[in-house]
Parts: C-alpha cells; structure tokens; sequence
C-alpha cells in the first residue's frame, strides 16, 4: 500500500539555502504548518546529522497551528566548487486522538501511515564576502585614496630603486675583476696575504649581494604595490 502524501505544509518546501561565511553557525529556518484537524507527529531527519543542530527535531503541531524549527550548520572550510549532497527529510504521522506517548506511537506506526518529504541544502556565500574579494578589497580601497601625483612619486621612487640596483651590480661586477687580476699578480711568497685579499673581497662582495637582493626585494613589493593601485 502507498504511503499517505504529506500532509504538513512546508516553507521552504523544497531547498534549505544556507548563507555565508560559513566561519560562524548559519541559522536555516524550516516552518511546518498543520492545516488538519488532527494533530500531527513529526520528525527531522538528515543524511548529515554531525553537520547540523536541528531544534526541536521532533514534536506534535496541533491541528490549525504552525512551528518553526531552526536548522544550525556547525562552521567549516567553505570550498565553492563543491556542492551539497546533504538533504533533510520531514517525516510525519496523524496522531492518535488518545495519544499519551509520541514515542510510543513512531514504535507503533505501519509504513503506509508514515508522512515524509525532502529538502536539498544550498550553500550561498554573499557577493564581497569569499576569499578573492576580501584579498582585493584592500587595494581596491587603497587605490581610492591615492591621487595622481602619490602615484608618480612612487613610481619615481621605482625608477630610481633600478638605477642604484644597476650600479651595484656593476660595482659587484668590477670588484670581482679587480680581484682576479690580483690573484694573478700575487707571488707564491705573498700566497698568505693573497689569502687575506681575498676573503675581504668575498666580505664585500657578499655585502654587494645581500644589499643588491634586498633592493630587488623592496623593488618587487613596491612595483607589486603599484600594479594593484593600477588597476
């Protein structure tokens, strides 16, 4: 025999949309109306009941009267790429006139007594609220109180950044052939303080280089800086 067809009214009656950011408990409100004249079991049931707090998730509506039941997703790592599988069902059954336990009667209960219908959950994160956004918000925002000439100072303050960083690696580079020409002219009796030479050579040339690394450093965040402020 085919089950009885639902008789609570459902709202939504199809989808539980659930709204962002899920970093936070989102709140899905279900309301389930009994427009019989027989009071109405039911039950909340879902296929991912670690994810969600329902209350109440079960209950009797009286005849004529409506409940609201608050559907709570715990928080977790919003992927938008993913969708949904998770799905709810509201089960229900007409309650015996002399009912005296509820439980009692879901025992009692013949399959072609039982009520149910499904819901499908929607995850929707607000427009300015996902991880691009908030990463581009801070530009965005930035650029807006820049005028014309800040933004040609900087970018003087680039160009310049390149000079210094193309004299210091022509000054590495000159340093490096001065030293071998050196140690080509150094006797085998002087071979100790060709040694010294050599290692002072090497102090400064690692200086060179830190110093040349951390203006190519500096030059990549602020040209980084400038692109974003241009667009």
């Amino acid at each position: 025999m085919a089950r009885q067809e639902q008789v609570l009214v459902l709202e939504p009656q199809q989808e539980l949309k659930f709204r962002g950011p899920f970093t936070d408990v989102v709140t899905a409100t279900l309301k389930l109306t009994n427009p019989t004249d027989r009071n109405v079991c039911f039950k909340v049931k879902t296929t991912a009941p670690r994810r969600y707090c329902v209350r109440p998730n079960s209950g009797v509506i009286d005849s004529g009267t409506s409940i609201n039941v608050s559907v709570m997703l715990q928080p977790f790592e919003y992927d938008p790429n993913e969708k949904s599988k998770h799905k709810f069902m509201v089960q229900s059954i007409l309650a015996p006139r002399d009912m005296t336990d509820m439980e009692g009667v879901w025992k009692e209960a013949k399959p072609e007594e039982l009520m149910d219908s499904k819901l499908r959950c929607a995850f929707e994160m607000p427009i300015g609220n996902d991880k691009t956004n908030e990463h581009s918000a801070l530009p965005k925002s930035s650029s807006a109180s820049l005028d014309d000439g800040e933004v040609k100072k900087i970018m003087e303050e680039c160009r310049q950044l390149q000079v210094e960083v193309q004299r210091l690696r022509e000054e590495n580079k000159q340093i490096r052939e001065d030293d071998g020409v050196r140690k080509r002219k150094i006797s085998p009796i002087a071979a100790s303080h060709s040694n010294t030479v050599a290692s002072t050579a090497m102090t400064k040339d690692e200086g060179l280089s830190t110093r040349v690394l951390a203006l190519c450093l500096l030059f990549f965040v602020i040209g980084a800086i400038i692109g974003k402020l241009v667009l």
